[in-house]
């Protein structure tokens, strides 16, 4: 599976993302009204009330924002393996998003890079490029998808290869690293948690760290999908 693919051209990703604002509460009315709108199906699926139905606004881009951006590539140097690392993280989602664009814009612009990431076209890219537009930031090459036929989008999602074509189930990823094998942390913050942990204890830097590892883990989804090893702990770099 995808063997044909230079390692070197994929950028992985992951994002984090979290409700606009702390609190349903904090929001003016006319967004107060839209949440409502927004979320009708789902409260009275599981009968919960608006206030606490708000926690899952941060998966909607109209409604969220991006805290978090890591991304992992792979790299010769002097022949050996190394997989290398880095986030955009902070408080200014627009900082962030431009930093981000700036690395697409300089570094991931041409008709062989892809960017790689596990549901990342049904989320992640979409997310970001929402918010992009948002913020005012021009759309990069790889993220602008208008007008392009299907095999001209330079996207890889990890969960689309493991359906092979099946359209019935969303399988985790981690799910398929304990299937694979691939370590995880036990100690990490679980992804429903992450608004909790911005909000309340206001720990950016714990949810940098619990999003670099699900991008590594990614990358070494793609490694098991092509049977050959795993990324060791020597080989990683953070920049």
């Amino acid at each position: 599976m995808i063997r044909h693919l230079d390692l070197e051209n994929l950028l992985f990703l992951d994002i984090e993302t979290v409700p606009a604002n702390a609190d349903f509460s904090e929001l003016d009315d006319d967004w107060k009204k839209l949440w409502e709108e927004k979320s009708k199906y789902f409260r009275e699926r599981d009968e919960i009330s608006i206030e606490d139905s708000y926690e899952r606004a941060g998966i909607y881009a109209e409604f969220g924002k991006i805290v978090c951006i890591s991304v992992g590539f792979l790299r010769q140097v002097k022949g050996e393996r190394r997989y290398r690392t880095t986030s955009f993280y902070s408080d200014d989602e627009s900082q962030l998003l431009h930093d981000f664009a700036n690395l697409l814009n300089n570094h991931y612009n041409s008709r062989d890079h892809m960017i790689c990431g596990h549901n990342v076209k049904e989320f992640d890219i979409p997310f970001i490029a929402r918010r992009m537009l948002v913020n005012g930031i021009h759309l990069p090459h790889i993220l602008d998808i208008a007008g392009k036929k299907p095999w001209e989008i330079n996207h890889l999602d990890t969960m689309e290869l493991w359906k092979f074509g099946d359209y019935k189930n969303y399988t985790s990823l981690k799910v398929l690293a304990k299937l694979f094998g691939i370590p995880t942390p036990k100690d990490d913050i679980d992804g429903s948690q992450v608004a909790r942990v911005y909000y309340e204890e206001k720990d950016l830097d714990r949810i940098e760290v619990y999003c670099r590892k699900d991008v590594l883990a990614t990358a070494q989804l793609v490694l098991k999908y092509r049977n050959e090893p795993l990324i060791e702990e020597h080989e990683v770099q953070n920049v």
